[in-house]
């Protein structure tokens, strides 16, 4: 299965709209919810993290038998040093992002805490692409 979900840069309102639509496909098909939480909550911290930093991104998801794959890739700014970022507390979020409860620093730490797998790649004034991946056995 596949399925593909537009994240608009900037655009608060809508964040967390993909990572739930996937939460809701993963109950259905009966995946364990300690999988289901631990993927919801990488994937709606790189959700935040697109709607906070980037211009817009798309997350690609595929689901099968034994994992779910899924790749965020936006158009932004790019990640000066992934090394850094990766620290708690590090956040290059605007003050106005901050303001809004966002921002803390805390984004890809989760991810990685809570992924399988993750890779990421960026490339300045392109964008970052996230790999995530989560087995289901």
């Amino acid at each position: 299965m596949k399925f593909v979900y537009f994240i608009e840069g900037g655009n608060f309102s809508k964040a967390g709209t993909a990572s739930s639509e996937v939460k809701k496909i993963l109950k259905q098909l009966n995946v364990d919810p300690k999988i289901i939480k631990r993927t919801v909550v990488s994937l709606y911290e790189a959700e935040v993290n697109v709607v906070a930093h980037a211009f817009e991104g798309n997350m690609n998801v595929e689901i099968s038998t034994d994992k779910i794959v899924v790749q965020i890739v936006d158009k932004g700014p790019g990640i000066p040093d992934i090394d850094q970022a990766m620290q708690k507390g590090f956040s290059t979020a605007t003050p106005k992002v901050r303001e809004m409860g966002f921002g803390a620093g805390m984004g890809l730490p989760n991810i990685k805490k809570n992924s399988d797998h993750l890779k990421i790649e960026s490339t300045i004034n392109v964008g970052t692409e996230l790999e995530i991946v989560n087995y289901l056995k």
